[in-house]
């Protein structure tokens, strides 16, 4: 029979999994507590980042529907529940990894897809979703100017077309043909 603090661990956990973006499972042997404190803190507030034991994690992912991790849950772990901007958090743990290389990202689960530790990497090197949102709205912009030009086109190309047209006969008409008003008036 599970003790009931287990069990409340389980539900808590499986709820963190269920309301997370993301989860990320990281190796912390060697960080000292004021580092694991100031990676908590070099994450910011929407991410979570707690030291788990392993059984009841796994029991708590496997509830929560993921269960491609329980891989990665052997010798010491922590996860980082991210609940903002995935690319943001991923981030934070490489450049956290970088200068602490005791923090070793083993892998996660992104919106139910498993991720290994490189395809995590990866997207650590995306630009934020801001940055991303800007471009496109760019990139949108372009197009429908674009799109104008292209539609405008035919329209410039005609008139063109029609006054080279009229000028032609303009010169050469002037000597042989009456104009057009004087033509109307006879």
């Amino acid at each position: 029979m599970a003790s009931p603090d287990k069990v409340a661990a389980v539900d808590e956990m499986r709820e963190k999994f269920r309301n997370s973006n993301a989860a990320v499972v990281t190796a912390y042997t060697g960080l000292t507590v004021a580092q694991l404190k100031e990676l908590r803190r070099s994450l910011g507030e929407n991410v979570q980042y707690r030291v788990v034991k392993n059984t009841l994690t796994k029991i708590a992912a496997n509830e929560a529907g993921i269960n491609q991790l329980d891989d990665l849950f052997a010798g010491s772990s922590a996860v980082a529940f991210v609940t903002g901007d995935p690319v943001e958090a991923a981030k934070g743990l490489r450049d956290f990894a970088k200068e602490n290389p005791a923090l070793v990202i083993k892998g996660g689960v992104l919106d139910g897809k498993a991720l290994s530790a490189d395809e995590i990497k990866k997207l650590a090197d995306l630009e934020s979703r801001e940055v991303l949102l800007a471009k496109l709205a760019g990139a949108m912009k372009a197009k429908q100017s674009q799109a104008a030009a292209l539609f405008q086109a035919p329209l410039s190309k005609f008139i063109r077309t029609a006054e080279a047209l009229r000028q032609k006969q303009a010169e050469q008409g002037g000597a042989e043909s009456p104009a057009p008003a004087e033509a109307e008036s006879e």
